[in-house]
């Protein structure tokens, strides 16, 4: 299967990405160096004692794969695509009886002092079948069946890897949804979809009867809208507000709560009067559906793992949490890229990092080394990368004559969103913490070998892209 690129196709070789996958590396081994570093530099380097070592030997070995990976026929990958996807469904299952157990998740094959977690298989092999699922000319996304089949190839993997449990590598499956908008899903379901995780959010932020009242504003404002005279609109809406504020300022919620059900009962009641019976139907529908999504929604917090829940209060009701404890590694990782001010304190010259202040300052929360040691030139400067990064795989994508390389594209662009979204809002507290890499940038040998596969066969992809 392998073969020798010839010096034409070797022209067509996307200098640009394989520049931005150099640059990232090499960022992150910098970072990875600063935090291990001590006052001997060149013990640190070639010893396999410290993760600069030994992410080293990843590098090297990262760099053998994406050679190897640009050496093989382009059409390896779509015709062992539903091979891989096999393996990758294999190993999550093996995992589960024969991992290493690493931080509570039996995620990972143990090798010596190596570990591989098949996760990263998974997602290859999901993205290569997903492509070449949606590249048959029988597969339509606007085909319910059609539809069916490709999200249960997205969410079977997932599933298994629950079992371990690592919610964030579970979490960037959903990344493939990216890929399905492209080819034609319907956009209903995502607003759908998000309109309920928002829901359900909101819920455990503020609470049912918070919830529940924006809930009854909503309906009573849709319904009130097909009222004839705007004069009852008006009346309705006011009272609503006055209703709202009474609720909000008093200790009388329950009953206004319960005011305003009748209100819309008596509402939805004469537009049925009036022939409105398949709107009113429409509407109460979502209502007492995202009514009972919001009164469901701490019953499914409370049946959560301690762990979990100490995420999403970390995330959402912070005060709650114990500084020293579930707290803390936000409030370091804080501290530590705001201590790094505008130009930062300089290689090397990291303090919070260095010193352990911050937890798996070299894997997770990697990017607080950045914005300690180079501060907001460095953290804008990696940004700037990840968002070209993302913006050229998209361009490199739209430029494919062939269906089956234009949907891998795409779904390696939406893995690589996700990383990078998710591990930076995690680092500052936007989203909960649920330990996901930097692509490319965090230590870690299965991950970054995984992301240079990925990038390899996008790059392999691209330069025969004109090949009949």
């Amino acid at each position: 299967m392998v073969k020798s690129q010839s010096h034409k196709e070797a022209g067509k070789v996307d200098w640009v990405l394989i520049s931005i996958y150099f640059a990232l590396v090499s960022i992150g081994w910098f970072m990875i160096y600063a935090v291990s570093h001590d006052n001997n530099p060149s013990n640190l380097i070639l010893s396999l004692d410290y993760n600069a070592g030994r992410q080293l030997v990843w590098i090297g070995v990262s760099l053998f794969v994406l050679f190897f990976v640009l050496a093989f026929d382009e059409k390896f990958w779509r015709t062992f695509a539903y091979g891989f996807y096999g393996i990758g469904i294999v190993l999550l299952i093996l995992v589960l009886f024969f991992g290493k157990v690493i931080n509570g998740q039996k995620a990972w094959f143990g090798i010596g002092m190596f570990t591989f977690q098949p996760a990263e298989i998974a997602k290859f092999g999901t993205c290569l079948a997903l492509a070449n699922l949606l590249s048959d000319y029988k597969i339509k996304l606007t085909d319910n069946r059609s539809a069916l089949v490709a999200t249960a190839m997205v969410l079977f993997p997932p599933l298994l890897i629950m079992f371990q449990p690592d919610a964030g590598s579970a979490l960037v499956f959903f990344s493939f949804f990216i890929l399905m908008y492209r080819e034609g899903l319907n956009s209903t379901i995502y607003i759908i979809v998000l309109s309920f995780a928002a829901l359900f959010i909101t819920s455990l932020l503020f609470g049912f009867d918070l919830t529940y009242f924006f809930i009854l504003i909503t309906g009573l404002g849709i319904l009130a809208y097909q009222l004839p005279n705007r004069l009852y609109y008006m009346i309705t809406v006011a009272l609503t507000g006055i209703g709202g504020f009474i609720a909000v300022n008093s200790g009388s919620s329950k009953e206004i709560l319960i005011a305003l059900t009748l209100i819309l009962l008596v509402l939805a009641a004469v537009l049925v009067f009036r022939k409105k019976m398949q709107f009113v139907f429409i509407i109460s529908s979502l209502i007492v559906i995202a009514t009972m999504t919001s009164f469901f929604s701490n019953f499914v917090f409370n049946i959560l793992e301690p762990h979990q829940q100490e995420r999403i209060n970390v995330w959402l009701h912070p005060e709650r949490c114990d500084p020293r404890g579930s707290l803390y590694n936000v409030l370091q990782s804080k501290m530590a890229i705001g201590s790094g001010g505008l130009a930062g304190k300089g290689f090397l010259n990291g303090t919070l990092t260095k010193l352990n202040y911050v937890p798996e300052q070299t894997t997770d929360f990697i990017f607080c080394t950045v914005g300690e040691e180079h501060g907001f030139i460095g953290t804008f400067t990696v940004i700037g990368i990840y968002l070209f990064l993302l913006i050229r795989l998209s361009i490199v994508a739209e430029r494919q004559k062939l269906s089956f390389a234009r949907n891998y594209i795409w779904g390696v662009a939406g893995i690589l969103f996700f990383h990078f979204l998710i591990n930076i809002g995690m680092t500052m507290g936007l989203v909960p913490i649920i330990g996901i890499p930097l692509p490319f940038v965090s230590y870690g040998g299965s991950s970054l070998i995984g992301f240079t596969i990925l990038l390899g066969v996008v790059i392999k992809l691209d330069s025969v892209r004109e090949k009949d």
